[in-house]
């Protein structure tokens, strides 16, 4: 596969919502069709969804646990941490000077304080940087 092959599948894979796992069934697809894009989907996806359902069954058995109302009291912080730092990588991706910074931090202030979707948050956000960048 070549890289303008592989940038338009991915470009293509970006643009649907949820979890981005259609770029293991495109290029699965483009490299073996429809036989390709199943084994490349379970591969992605069969994994996670089996420990997924291990865990539950283990998380159900110890619903009074000491260790587990501890560790469900951890996931939160560790969680919103998580989030925090994706969210870093991508605005300094995506941020190029101080003005672009600004009008990230502006649009986060407002979203804590509004109730709007965030896609209209986006979307202003997208129209005050071409207008002012």
């Amino acid at each position: 596969m070549s890289a303008p092959q592989f940038a338009a599948l991915f470009g293509l894979a970006q643009t649907s919502p949820g979890p981005n796992m259609l770029i293991a069934t495109l290029i699965g697809l483009h490299v073996a069709g429809l036989a390709g894009a199943l084994v490349a989907t379970l591969g992605m996806i069969g994994p996670s969804s089996l420990l997924t359902v291990l865990v539950a069954g283990v998380w159900e058995r110890f619903r009074s646990a000491r260790w587990r109302l501890i560790l469900q009291a951890a996931i939160t912080p560790v969680s919103g941490g998580l989030i925090l730092a994706a969210a870093l990588v991508v605005v300094r991706a995506a941020d190029h000077g101080l003005p672009a910074w600004a009008l990230t931090v502006v649009v986060m202030l407002v979203s804590f304080r509004v109730r709007l979707h965030p896609l209209v948050l986006l979307a202003a956000a997208a129209a005050l940087g071409a207008a002012l960048f």
